[in-house]
């Protein structure tokens, strides 16, 4: 196998216990039509010099890459669906695939599937990813990663040859099998089905196995002090999440408790948008009927979320720190987002009180004015330093109105980072890379009628060079 110095495998999560999850074995699938490989990441983990043939037999057909797990593990965990309890999750259409490190930090990297099979957990399902499905998610991650989004990556899409029936989408519709790269899989929920079944001990052995492998700093510590640096630990990442969601205009749509892991990547995507303009009600999903995760609730639903973690860690944090902690979630998301946005502005910190005023003032414009998300962000890249260009914007008038006034009162306080490559080929355009549902389902009809998959990558490659101009480190 023509791995790289770079190929670092682990199969860590054996060590758990067969408690954690069920030995599965992938479908066998009648097709295995390579439509996409992720080589930036592949880089990142050794994987690269791979054939295509070879990239196929690993995540089309799932053969074990060497070192790593000799067979998938389809994890088990409960969770809130739309705050709904359900003890009958678990891993039903994917499963760990393998695990190895980033050459780049050395951090522990799990490949999970998606649509690879059915497992245990399947329920009455299928097992299966629609083709369309696997798309969507390219294009989700791509877009987040590119925007400072700690997220999921789409490592490899291919096309499995199935005709699938699905109520939400015309049917029968093509199929697929997706493999994501994460830091991990472990989510509230695989907590929340060892509070369920009273197991104190195993919740234990879990604590002790995220703390070793995904939070090294805490590895040392034990009982009380390990639990609380712990949960502190998620409150902040997941805060971080919540803002990085916020700044970009993102409804992930189903945050449920399954769908929020303890490192703090946003993941598993089904019906998420992107917000044409900051509209608090914006909702993703047909069946969210009551906006319970539109855009403005993000961040209570990522909190109410923390909170079931926080129930299933008590008998080692105590109530008191546990409640103190979730309180913080507020503050530390509002300054995350001040932080965010400051980054995607390439705007200096000029203070806290400073800082806040931008962050009330842009926000307040946004809503107000219902201006297009992205392009705004596009055009003041540099605050001040870009009003001649924001001029020539096609949402020039947008700055006119009153509503944009205490904007530049509170860019005026702020300077342009150096590195805020105003001189970029992208940030001389007239109009940003964006995401919104037109394009998603036009890149899907070219490729659904006409087997055209030019649009996917002409879109792969766009955000490929919104990535490079805006320079966010990939987590």
């Amino acid at each position: 196998m023509p791995v790289t110095a770079a190929y670092r495998p682990e199969a860590l999560h054996e060590s758990l216990g067969d408690p954690f999850f069920d030995r599965v074995d992938a479908a066998n699938f009648p097709q295995t039509i390579l439509r996409f490989r992720n080589q930036r990441w592949a880089a990142r983990v050794g994987l690269d010099g791979l054939t295509d043939d070879e990239w196929v037999a690993h995540f089309g057909r799932f053969e074990p890459l060497p070192g790593s797990l000799a067979q998938p593990l389809a994890l088990r965990y409960h969770g809130h669906q739309f705050r709904v309890y359900n003890t009958e999750l678990g891993d039903g259409r994917g499963f760990l695939f393998a695990q190895l490190r980033d050459v780049a930090d050395g951090r522990l990297l799990d490949l999970g599937t998606k649509g690879s099979g059915q497992t245990p957990w399947s329920r009455r399902g299928d097992g299966r990813l629609t083709l369309k499905g696997g798309v969507r998610e390219i294009l989700a991650t791509e877009m987040l990663e590119a925007l400072g989004v700690d997220t999921s990556k789409t490592f490899s899409l291919i096309e499995t040859g199935e005709a699938l029936q699905r109520g939400d989408e015309p049917s029968p519709t093509r199929s697929s099998v997706l493999v994501r790269l994460s830091h991990s899989h472990i989510r509230i929920g695989t907590f929340q089905r060892l509070a369920y079944h009273d197991d104190k001990g195993a919740i234990d052995r879990l604590l002790d196995y995220v703390c070793a492998h995904y939070f090294p700093a805490l590895a040392d510590l034990s009982g009380q002090a390990k639990a609380r640096a712990f949960f502190e630990t998620v409150v902040a990442r997941v805060a971080k999440l919540g803002a990085g969601y916020m700044s970009a205009g993102f409804v992930h749509g189903v945050l449920n408790s399954d769908n929020i892991n303890v490192t703090g990547e946003s993941f598993d995507y089904g019906p998420w948008r992107f917000a044409p303009s900051y509209d608090p009600q914006f909702t993703a999903a047909y069946f969210d009927e009551s906006g319970l995760y539109s855009f403005g609730r993000q961040p209570s639903a990522l909190s109410w979320n923390l909170a079931r973690l926080a129930e299933c860690l008590l008998h080692l944090t105590g109530l008191e720190f546990a409640q103190r902690t979730l309180d913080s979630f507020a503050g530390a998301i509002q300054k995350e987002f001040r932080a965010i946005l400051l980054r995607r502005l390439a705007l200096a910190p000029a203070g806290e009180d400073a800082d806040a005023r931008l962050a009330k003032a842009f926000t307040d414009f946004l809503i107000a004015s219902r201006a297009p998300f992205e392009q705004t962000f596009f055009d003041w890249r540099g605050g001040l330093a870009s009003s001649e260009r924001a001029k020539a914007s096609p949402s020039a008038a947008f700055y006119d109105a009153p509503e944009f006034s205490p904007v530049r009162a509170a860019f005026a306080e702020h300077e342009a980072t150096a590195d805020a490559r105003l001189d970029h080929p992208y940030f001389r355009r007239t109009a940003p890379c964006a995401m919104l549902i037109d394009e998603v389902e036009s890149i899907w009809a070219a490729i659904a009628e006409r087997d055209d998959w030019s649009l996917l990558r002409a879109k792969i490659a766009q955000i490929g060079e919104m990535r490079e101009a805006y320079g966010f480190a990939s987590a």
